[in-house]
């Protein structure tokens, strides 16, 4: 009972933290400060010091020193400097090489620890009865992905509307009688896109271009899913009702589908392509208008 209550207690405390944090990919640490991650793996290098390493889904790689526990919720631990707490592994493996120390416990919840000859530690190396704990970090940790994703979300469209509010109207007015448009300019980007990195990997001057378009993929991405949570969200509220009232009911809305599965994957997928086609047709539509001739004076509608 003590362990589950502690085990509780780290989660909780991950996730007291984790929230105003955010969530990283991947992370090599080399402030003192808390590592937090929610899906990715975390390296503390040789010669460098954090006070903490809370992970929800990936490795740690603890080379360093860290000023406090090392939990990971689902994912595997190497060890081979100093941890001045506990390394907990709910659900992986932990390895401590020769050169780690450990001055608390070492918890595991299902793999037992590979502890070399040499390596040192303080506590106790201990099995935790976390079976229900552990069936509940799937769960746990896809939340708060889907959370991370929605909160960055959020942010990033919230920004963009303060900043470009009359573009975010151009790009919710593509979805006025050309529907089919939209989606098939959204396909093809999602397509050529993706396409055209990989065959600028043929030759050796086009990786750099492949890598450029790669990189390029993931924000431009997440403008066009909010670009589509926009358009959704006028669909709702109409105007001349606020923009970011708009927003906030489309984002709500994809955000509610993405908990779903599968349905949620595909409803993103879709929001990303359809958001694709509304920036193209919205780009194309603004060149259009420049290359237009003004019109001469006395002719009709000037």
């Amino acid at each position: 009972m003590l362990a589950r209550a502690r085990l509780l207690t780290a989660i909780l405390a991950f996730l007291a933290l984790a929230l105003p944090a955010g969530a990283s990919a991947g992370t090599r640490s080399d402030a003192g400060k808390p590592v937090i991650v929610v899906s990715g793996d975390v390296t503390v290098p040789r010669g460098k010091t954090v006070e903490g390493v809370f992970i929800a889904h990936g490795d740690a790689r603890i080379a360093g020193r860290v000023d406090g526990d090392v939990v990971l919720l689902s994912g595997n631990a190497l060890v081979s400097g100093t941890i001045e707490g506990d390394l907990v592994t709910a659900g992986g493996t932990a390895r401590l090489l020769r050169t780690a120390h450990v001055t608390g416990d070492v918890r595991y919840g299902s793999d037992r620890p590979i502890v070399a000859g040499a390596a040192r530690v303080n506590g106790n190396v201990t099995n935790e009865d976390w079976t229900g704990a552990v069936d509940f970090l799937p769960f746990l940790g896809g939340f708060l992905i889907w959370l991370a994703v929605g909160i960055s979300s959020l942010i990033l469209g919230a920004a963009l509307l303060l900043l470009v509010p009359h573009a975010a109207d151009a790009v919710q007015a593509q979805t006025r009688g050309r529907i089919g448009q939209v989606i098939g300019v959204g396909v093809a980007i999602a397509v050529c896109l993706p396409l055209a990195a990989v065959l600028a990997t043929a030759i050796v001057l086009g990786i750099p271009l492949a890598i450029g378009i790669l990189l390029a993929l993931a924000p431009l991405a997440a403008i066009s899913y909010t670009a589509s949570a926009y358009a959704l969200g006028r669909v709702m509220v109409k105007a001349p009702r606020g923009r970011m009232l708009a927003f906030f009911a489309g984002l709500a809305l994809l955000r509610a589908l993405a908990l779903v599965p599968i349905l949620g994957l595909l409803v993103g997928l879709a929001a990303a392509i359809f958001g694709f086609g509304l920036l193209g047709t919205a780009i194309g539509a603004a060149r259009r208008r420049e290359e237009e001739p003004p019109l001469a004076a006395g002719t009709p509608g000037s």
